[in-house]
């Protein structure tokens, strides 16, 4: 076999593949990525035995088809160090071995039979379907991925709930300590359809979308989820069990509500963080009419700070405490200028809420409170 390829397009291609191999494979092979030229087409593929990606690239005068895999970081540490030009790739069907040629040298491979590499998995008899925007999906990993857990004891909040409704789908992600609820009413079921997506393949999607304009096809059933756009393919082994009712730990009728500018909010929560107690990390806010004094302290240092800012308040003076990288890194996450926190009591979640939301868009961020020492 042989072909002609584009320096820049195959190292761009490998990059995205090399991101699902794992650092400690069952099987060697999965340490390498299938090449397998059917035509002018080359379509490569790499997997780590549970999640498998998938794409294709146009390639010139290819001769003959077959499929031969090699090795994914040898690939991507000789392509990186190209500039863009045309390179010349020659397999010998026999052995598999590789001969790169560039403008100005020759670089040898080894591969193996391609056909030994695994299988994508079987498609589930039982599958469901639909279709939504790829800027929608990967909005919706951006704003959930950062909080799922690395739990093992409770793998199912390892990953992203995917929950289709009739007139919406909502995507959930949960550590216990914090969540985030998605919603978006321009995806529709047909019945109400539930699944949860790993970490890792999420991953995956959201650096492979943010490079898609198309819409994406996701199919799933009883035990694999299968997300394909363009020219790319990835299908991965779902996380099995009971997603917690999420619903049912969001505390409602808050009656202290606070509307403060996020951007004021992040940088103050930043500067008094720096004095916050190490282990423990807590941001003490403290509301009064129309301003929110935040304060931290670290007693083993004699250290403290304490800053007030301007907000709109004119419930019942309260404070309560929150962890302030999680704090920060939720107020990080929206994107409205403004954002609502409603608040119960101390001992209670309280919710973080943009005051726009985008059009069809929703979006709750809860983050469970931290004992006040006064």
């Amino acid at each position: 076999m042989k072909f002609n390829v584009s320096s820049t397009k195959l190292f761009a291609q490998l990059q995205a593949l090399s991101r699902v191999i794992a650092s400690k494979n069952s099987l060697a092979i999965l340490e390498d990525v299938l090449f397998d030229l059917n035509g002018q087409v080359l379509t490569m593929t790499a997997s780590d035995g549970e999640t498998t990606i998938r794409t294709a690239l146009d390639v010139e005068n290819a001769e003959g088809n077959g499929k031969v895999a090699f090795g994914a970081k040898l690939m991507l540490e000789t392509l990186k160090e190209f500039p863009e030009q045309p390179l010349s790739f020659q397999i010998d069907d026999q052995n598999y071995s590789l001969n790169i040629t560039s403008s100005n040298g020759t670089y040898s491979f080894v591969g193996q039979n391609g056909n030994e590499y695994p299988e994508m998995v079987v498609e589930d008899e039982q599958n469901n379907t639909f279709t939504m925007g790829a800027d929608v999906l990967l909005n919706a990993i951006n704003k959930t991925i950062f909080c799922t857990a690395d739990d093992e004891l409770r793998p199912v909040m390892n990953g992203i709930y995917f929950d289709l409704q009739n007139d919406h789908i909502t995507m959930v992600a949960t550590d216990a300590h914090r969540l985030v609820r998605y919603s978006n009413s321009s995806i529709h079921a047909d019945q109400p359809l539930s699944f949860i997506l790993p970490k890792k393949p999420a991953i995956l999607l959201k650096n492979v979308l943010s490079k898609e304009a198309e819409d994406v096809v996701v199919t799933f059933g009883a035990r694999n989820a299968k997300f394909e756009f363009g020219r790319t393919l990835i299908v991965c082994r779902q996380i099995e069990g009971r997603f917690p009712n999420y619903n049912a730990v969001i505390p409602q009728n808050n009656q202290n509500k606070v509307v403060i500018d996020r951007m004021t909010l992040i940088n103050a929560c930043k500067r008094v963080a720096v004095f916050a107690n190490t282990g423990t990390s807590l941001l003490k806010l403290a509301l009064s009419e129309n301003q929110l004094t935040i304060s931290a302290q670290d007693i083993d240092f004699s250290t403290s700070a304490e800053e007030t800012v301007a907000c709109s308040y004119a419930a019942t003076p309260m404070a309560i405490g929150f962890k302030a990288p999680f704090l920060i890194e939720i107020l990080g996450q929206i994107e409205s200028d403004e954002v609502m926190l409603e608040l119960s009591d101390p001992a209670r979640a309280g919710l973080i809420l943009p005051v726009e939301n985008k059009e069809e868009e929703d979006v709750l961020m809860l983050l469970m409170p931290m004992l006040l020492n006064d």
